[in-house]
């Protein structure tokens, strides 16, 4: 197999971002590794890096609403795989995982001989669950996956967007955010509200609720 050589490694706790670095240097020691911490930094350094072989995400990143970083990359960057790797481990995440377009899923608990492991199989073009996993996730859900299909069809700035109104945010604060005029903030709720198949903006926030995670386990 040829190793990758150029893995960005998305996660928000500087600890973990290093064992990460240490398992990916086991299977490919010459690799350039590229770190963030928030999802907004994802976004550009996966704009700054589009040749990169594999992205190692963590759920749970600043800036991100449960499923929806994992889902925008997917989005905008389908030729770089994603892998998932994340303390929420319960089967019904991993499958939501799976069905939003992650190419493996790899618990924070695993060892980083596991983690070099699985990141292996995935540059072979597997999808890599951990067997305990895959033995209990149960099957594909249609509808969440056409779900997550309307919201990768969304712009960047229309994901921003729709972020803010999962927030309470009033257009004209939007606006003020994104430093754009309230009217274009109105046409990209129309285009979300289209994308979605919604009518309203609550509608879209109740849609957009589907990518909330459960928080991660707190360890005694």
């Amino acid at each position: 197999m040829a190793f990758a050589q150029k893995f960005i490694v998305a996660d928000d706790h500087p600890l973990f971002r290093a064992a990460l670095t240490q398992a990916l240097r086991q299977l490919a020691p010459q690799a350039e590794i590229v770190e963030s911490d928030t999802m907004a930094a994802t976004n550009e350094v996966v704009t700054r890096h589009p040749d990169a072989d594999l992205i190692l995400l963590d759920l749970h990143m600043p800036g991100a609403h449960g499923f929806s970083g994992l889902i925008q990359l997917r989005g905008q960057t389908p030729d770089i795989p994603v892998a998932v790797v994340s303390g929420s481990d319960e089967p019904y995440v991993v499958r939501r995982a799976i069905d939003y377009g992650a190419s493996g899923f790899i618990p924070k608990s695993s060892s980083l001989a596991l983690i070099a492991e699985a990141v292996g199989e995935i540059l072979d073009g597997e999808v890599w669950l951990p067997k305990e996993l895959a033995d209990a996730m149960g099957d594909s859900n249609e509808e969440e996956t056409r779900f997550a299909e309307a919201i990768a069809s969304l712009t960047p700035q229309q994901f921003r967007v729709l972020n803010m109104l999962t927030e309470g945010l009033l257009n004209k604060q939007i606006a003020y955010e994104l430093s754009v005029s309230e009217a274009t903030i109105k046409a990209h709720v129309t285009a979300i509200l289209r994308k979605l198949g919604v009518h309203s903006r609550t509608q879209a926030v109740i849609a957009a609720q589907k990518l909330e995670v459960e928080p991660p386990k707190v360890e005694s």
